[in-house]
């Protein structure tokens, strides 16, 4: 029997592709739809650990029942991170990466500073209102640069390390969009699974 491991993101990826569907409660539909026709034929298991689930309800202000019909199929699981062993030089890896998105993320802060305080310098400031105003768009390019640099294609949430560590448990595929997930899945020697090819056998076309 086959385990998958599902990240929240398969259901707010729109991306063409993964035709799952237009919106997120329609990709829910027919994932649920697809993973009762393969838990009938005993061919398949979906899990998902309790921080991811709980990532999903947060985007909703009530459960609505398509949810609710979803989680009713999925193992809901902890992964023993008590028990789960794994080599050393990843962890050295991951330190290293953290060292160089933390000076990724100073060396962009203080970009967009300098952008900032040169546009300010010849202008006369008179209030606080003003000064925001006017710095508004550095702001605004500050916040994502740096998002880039510290967060994109790493891991930035316990969630995200519960997926890894449970699909290591359970030698199960990690299902996911989130390129961080994935790149350090692979360092973790993580069984993966493409979204496009698991739609796709979840429509029982692959």
């Amino acid at each position: 029997m086959e385990k998958y491991v599902l990240d929240t993101n398969l259901f707010f990826n729109m991306e063409p592709g993964l035709d799952l569907g237009e919106k997120s409660l329609e990709v829910i539909k027919t994932v649920t739809s697809g993973i009762l026709k393969l838990k009938s034929k005993g061919k398949a298991a979906f899990l998902m650990p309790p921080s991811v689930v709980k990532e999903l309800r947060s985007f909703f202000e009530e459960e609505p029942s398509t949810l609710k019909s979803f989680l009713a199929e999925i193992v809901v699981k902890s992964p023993n991170i008590n028990q789960t062993t794994f080599p050393a030089n990843v962890f050295y890896a991951l330190v290293d990466e953290i060292k160089e998105r933390i000076l990724k993320g100073k060396i962009a802060s203080e970009d967009e500073l300098y952008k900032a305080v040169s546009s300010l310098a010849p202008v006369e400031l008179k209030s606080k209102k003003e000064i925001q105003m006017k710095i508004g768009s550095f702001t605004k390019s500050l916040r994502e640069r740096y998002r880039q640099a510290t967060r994109t294609g790493f891991l930035d949430s316990i969630a995200d390390l519960d997926l890894i560590v449970l699909a290591k448990e359970e030698d199960a595929y990690l299902v996911s969009t989130d390129e961080g997930v994935i790149l350090w899945g692979r360092k973790f020697g993580v069984k993966e699974m493409d979204p496009i090819v698991f739609g796709k056998k979840l429509k029982g076309l692959d």
